[in-house]
Order: structure tokens, then sequence, then C-alpha cells
């Protein structure tokens, strides 16, 4: 049996391996972002926030090792995207594979930012020259170029979303309500971050719209994940 011409075998292989890789990715960024950095991070504190993750930087890492892990994943799910939307436009599904590879190269330049933490909390002997107030500093510096770096990536995550919403919601197979989910969810992803990045002068329109697009910023892709998985 085939569709366009692909085995279907083949159609449900790529599914079963996406959506399997997004609910990885799901419970791990549940631990890393929602779990790892609500606990150590304090907004505005460099100095609780670098003793908290001193005294915890076993955890700190294993958060770290969060963030790899969704890295990988990203990188399983765009190819798996990519077969299983590339029967309803091949090139649109490249186009869309790309866009995720791309923002998966630029989290990994984020994820530096958090590794140059660790080298900083976890031997200070090393940075025995600088002071206490200074090395706050730098952990405050590289958190924030973390958040920085991977909002950029997701303005174009945003992109790849919108790609695979119009693709699903074109392809007849794909329930509509998980289509318009995953193009709500990135017409989300680009505009807040578009401003996080680019307008920070706008922090309160920021996050009036995050606090009402991040129930379905999530339902998108993970609905998609969820029937691919059923499906």
């Amino acid at each position: 049996m085939s569709i366009f011409g692909y085995q279907v075998s083949y159609l449900r292989k790529s599914a079963l391996i996406a959506g399997t890789a997004l609910i990885i990715m799901t419970l791990a960024a549940s631990f890393s972002y929602g779990i790892v950095f609500s606990i150590l991070e304090v907004e505005g504190d460099a100095s609780t926030t670098y003793h908290n993750i001193m005294s915890s930087n076993t955890f700190f890492g294993a958060g770290i090792m969060g963030w790899l892990i969704i890295l990988i994943c990203d990188i399983v799910v765009a190819w798996g995207f990519y077969i299983y939307l590339e029967p309803f436009n091949k090139h649109l599904s490249k186009l869309a594979a790309w866009f995720r590879m791309i923002y998966a190269g630029i989290l990994g330049i984020a994820i530096l930012n958090l590794i140059f933490i660790l080298l900083l909390t976890k031997d200070t002997e090393y940075f025995s020259s600088f002071q206490i107030s200074q090395l706050e500093a730098f952990v405050m510096l590289f958190l924030n170029a973390f958040d920085f770096i991977w909002s950029v990536g997701l303005i174009i995550f945003g992109g790849h979303l919108l790609i695979v919403g119009y693709l699903t919601f074109k392809s007849n197979h794909v329930p509509k309500v998980v289509s318009i989910l995953l193009l709500i969810a990135a017409a989300g992803y680009m505009v807040i971050h578009f401003n996080f990045t680019f307008f920070p002068q706008f922090d309160g329109i920021t996050k009036l719209l995050e606090s009402f697009l991040t129930v379905p910023m999530i339902l998108g892709e993970m609905g998609f994940g969820v029937w691919l998985l059923l499906k």
C-alpha cells in the first residue's frame, strides 16, 4: 500500500519516531526548563542564582544534559517530519526540515553558554583572581545570552511550524484542529520571540501575548506528535 508512491509502512515508521522524539523532548524540557531553571535561577538576583548553581552543580549539569537530549530530538523530529510530509510537498517539507535544523544549530550555540556557567561554578580555583561579584555577573551574562540566542532560534522554529501547519492543513490527512493549533503556535513563537529579541521595551505586551498563547503553543506541536503516535 502506498500514498503518492510512498510506502505506508515507511511513513508510519517516520511518524512513530517523530512522535516518540517529541514526547521525549517534552519530558526533557519539563525537567531542564520547568524544574532546573525555575529552582536555580532567580530573576534579577545574580548572587542567589550563582550560589544556587554552585551548590547544586550536579543538578545544573543534569539540566544541561536535558537540553542536549532536546537538541538530539529536534534533529530526529526534523527528519521524521520531512519523511512524513514529503508526499504532500517535497520542497516545502525539505524547507521545514532545514528551518528546524537551523534552529537546532542555534540551540546548540545557546547551550554552550550553560556549559560556560558549569565551568565557572564547578571549580572556582581557576577563577581565584576574580571577585565573587564578577563571577556572579558572568553567570547572569551567560544565562541572559542563553535566553537571547535561544529566543532568536525560536523565531526560526516558528517558521518551521508555519510550514508544517500549512502542509498538514492542505494534506487532508491530519485533523484540521491539529493544523490550526500548529499555525497558532507558529504565529505565537514568531511574534513573542521577535518582540523579546528586537523590542525589549514592549516587554509588558510580550508577556501578555505569552500568557494567552502559551497553551496553544504547547498543544500545537504536542498535539501533532500525539496524533502521529496514535495514527
